[in-house]
């Protein structure tokens, strides 16, 4: 049985759009390798990559295609750029999958981790594991995202249950209630770095959100717990999208509401916690991501939740360069970049219809 030609044209423009967003992510990743205080051209960074590629790599050496990459800018790049760009990329995946997730849960716009709070608890938990060393013992490296988690989660159910009223979550109870638990977390925060002197500015600049550290042991924390996270979510896609209906719609029509809810945002809070853990806060762009790809590819969580990961990825690596590019060779935290292009993108959807949203 053939499909329906509006619904074939438009599955075709859905492919074509996340294949678009994948083959932009891999270039541009790539011209991000060459950005750094070491000079690097673009052609030697891909040859650098392409190097690492089991058997590919074997082959083009062979036949003498990386002749002419000096072993010092290998180093550079497999070392130092490329774990980098693949935390950063990562993380601005699980933040564009997280925020994608929360704003079809809550059904608006405006729902995302940070600004709901889930990234100040992730924030909070890993603080806690960084300054005291609590666990390191029990979970070794795992420590900071097992703590980062535990706390969002916590954070997420809080900020839920005191915007609930009644069996409705109204929006700006929710953001309301975010806003304050993020403050009253963050005072905790910051009141545990004043008794952590001796690696006070290392948090400081962590907390400010920053790849300037990042290694390969972040991008092993990372991509696998994102990738699980996206695969869960996916699954999920299609209550998502009768979700978008009403709950009361969505419970006539199968699907176990609050359920799901609690497995989703267990999800966003898994893959939130493992983005702060490896980079600090970076807010906004949970917000910003799916927002833009809502519109540019509709509210249909099938496609909407794998545009949003990618989005998010390359929206992220871009920041990063600018952060790397803008004053050399001083680096700006990411976080500062993204909240200068948040904040006001945040108050642009607060106006737009004076804070009352629905997807």
């Amino acid at each position: 049985m053939s499909l329906p030609p509006e619904y074939a044209k438009r599955r075709r423009f859905w492919y074509l759009s996340v294949a678009s967003l994948l083959i932009l992510l891999f270039f541009i990743s790539i011209a991000s390798l060459c950005i750094g205080p070491a000079p690097i051209t673009f052609l030697q960074a891909l040859k650098a990559v392409l190097k690492q590629i089991p058997l590919l790599g074997g082959f083009l050496d062979s036949q003498g295609f990386f002749s002419d990459l000096p072993p010092q800018s290998e180093t550079i790049v497999v070392n130092i750029r490329i774990p980098r760009i693949l935390t950063c990329a990562f993380a601005g995946a699980a933040l564009g999958l997280a925020g994608a997730i929360l704003q079809g849960i809550f059904k608006n716009p405006m729902a995302d981790p940070y600004v709901i709070g889930v990234s100040s608890g992730a924030a909070l938990g890993a603080t806690i594991a960084f300054v005291t060393g609590v666990g390191f013992t029990i979970f070794g490296a795992a420590a900071v995202p097992a703590f980062a988690f535990a706390v969002s989660l916590l954070t997420v159910f809080l900020v839920y249950n005191v915007a609930r009223v009644g069996p409705r979550v109204p929006v700006m109870t929710l953001l309301l209630s975010g806003i304050a638990v993020s403050i009253f977390l963050s005072a905790f925060t910051t009141l545990l770095i004043t008794f952590a002197s001796k690696v006070l500015h290392g948090i400081y600049f962590w907390l400010l959100g920053s790849f300037a550290f990042a290694k390969w042991s972040d991008f092993y924390i990372v991509s696998p717990l994102t990738i699980v996270g996206f695969i869960i979510a996916f699954l999920y896609s299609r209550d998502l999208n009768i979700m978008l209906m009403g709950e009361e719609t969505a419970q006539t029509l199968g699907v176990e509401v609050e359920k799901v809810k609690k497995i989703l945002i267990a999800v966003s809070s898994l893959v939130t916690a493992a983005a702060v853990s490896v980079s600090g806060i970076i807010g906004f762009v949970g917000l910003i991501i799916p927002h833009i790809m809502r519109i540019l590819v509709g509210p249909d969580h099938r496609v909407l939740l794998p545009a949003s990961l990618l989005g998010g990825a390359l929206f992220l690596v871009l920041r990063d360069n600018l952060a790397r590019a803008a004053i050399p060779p001083t680096e700006l935290p990411i976080g500062v970049i993204t909240a200068m292009f948040g904040g006001p993108f945040f108050i642009y959807l607060l106006r737009k219809k004076k804070g009352e949203y629905s997807l």
